[in-house]
């Protein structure tokens, strides 16, 4: 490979760099140096951007082998799928729907996996096969089972961990389901997010068990939560960091459509009208989104863009009763409120956004989540007994 470039863009600087920012650990960097990110990252690739949930256009390896190369050993995620497949390019599709995940990310995760010498995991959401091979290196791979809901993707999966000397096994299923014939496991880790953890998850492992999965609200806000398992089947633990994954498919948010919400011919006229001293830009970083969307869980947005930066912020409940806008102009201190229905959308953000100010505006780590699996869970910040109060809707 060092043909294609000129540069000194490698998996030699990549792991430079991860070791600097701390996340390539001495036990995982044999298996990061055996397993090369190039071997498996397809062809036609649309790199992303660290910290970002936004790609470039198609590159295509035959045909742009140096900035192919340079995409697979910077330190950010790649798009591989867009539409569940039925769009390959050019150009980009209408929503990413399979990655090669941040490098920081993977390892990050990977040490919270805490593996020890025999331990079985099962992964879900094989991808493009770079995790399963790492677990595979340093565990042996008939102690990873990988699950894919994508034919296409497994059997791609597959095909690359051959050629790199790996055998671990391939279900092409739902991972939402786990796998349970492969079970009891040490570990499991989940390489797409999920707003509940499955039940058969927890139901699959040992006690002690270590699970690791994206976890986050329908409003937005996600992070990495490690979780351990206790003889009685409960989950808990702490957030270890912000992430910003693809939604499993089994969990993808079916969100009611605005049109569902506003009349055109009446709007706004049956809105009741204020003004707002909190600014639609000071709720939109990542932790914010997450405390409030913890709070209000059937709470989602949509954002209308303006001129010279000016947008609305739009809120709607996922039961379809009420909608609230809020408008921000660049400058203001004042901004204008609408909202209508049985619920007042915007004064439920308002209040979820001054709970977590006023608990120091705890950052993704004071969290935790404890959970039986499904829609039994608490959010809690700092200790298990102390849930994050939860607005019940209406």
């Amino acid at each position: 490979m060092a043909t294609e470039t000129t540069t000194e863009v490698g998996p030699d600087e990549l792991a430079r760099q991860l070791i600097d920012k701390g996340v390539l650990s001495s036990d995982w960097l044999p298996a990061f140096k055996a397993v090369p990110r190039d071997r498996f990252v397809p062809d036609a690739i649309w790199p992303g951007r660290a910290g970002m949930n936004r790609q470039d256009d198609r590159v295509l390896r035959s045909e742009s082998p140096e900035m192919w190369w340079r995409a697979v050993y910077t330190d950010a995620p790649i798009t591989t799928q867009w539409d569940d497949g039925t769009y390959s390019g050019p150009g980009k599709g209408r929503t990413p729907s399979s990655s090669s995940s941040m490098p920081t990310m993977v390892f990050s995760m990977l040490n919270a996996l805490s593996v020890e010498p025999g331990n079985r995991v099962l992964e879900i959401g094989t991808g493009t096969g770079w995790n399963a091979a790492l677990l595979s290196h340093r565990l042996g791979d008939q102690n990873v089972v990988t699950v894919e809901i994508d034919t296409t993707l497994a059997g791609e999966a597959r095909t690359r961990l051959y050629a790199a000397d790996f055998a671990p096994q391939v279900i092409v299923g739902d991972g939402g389901l786990g796998y349970g014939k492969g079970s009891p496991y040490d570990r499991i880790i989940a390489t797409a997010s999920v707003g509940n953890i499955p039940s058969q998850w927890i139901g699959q492992v040992h006690p002690d068990a270590i699970i690791v999965a994206p976890w986050g609200p329908v409003y937005g806000g996600e992070a990495v939560a490690r979780l351990v398992v206790d003889e009685g089947g409960v989950a808990s633990g702490q957030f270890i960091s912000s992430s910003a994954f693809m939604r499993i498919r089994q969990q993808r948010k079916d969100l009611p459509l605005t049109e569902q919400f506003l009349d055109s011919a009446k709007w706004p006229l049956d809105a009741v009208r204020s003004k707002t001293n909190l600014s639609p830009d000071d709720v939109g970083d990542w932790i914010c989104m997450f405390a409030i969307g913890v709070q209000v869980p059937d709470l989602f947005c949509r954002v209308t863009q303006g001129e010279d930066d000016s947008y609305r912020l739009w809120l709607f409940d996922t039961g379809v009763t009420s909608w609230a806008s809020a408008d921000y102009v660049k400058g203001r201190a004042e901004f204008e409120v609408a909202q209508a229905g049985p619920r007042k959308l915007w004064e439920e953000l308002e209040g979820a956004y001054w709970w977590w100010h006023q608990q120091g505006r705890p950052g993704f780590d004071r969290f935790g989540l404890t959970t039986r699996g499904g829609p039994d869970f608490k959010v809690w910040l700092d200790d298990p007994a102390s849930p994050v109060p939860v607005r019940k809707a209406g």
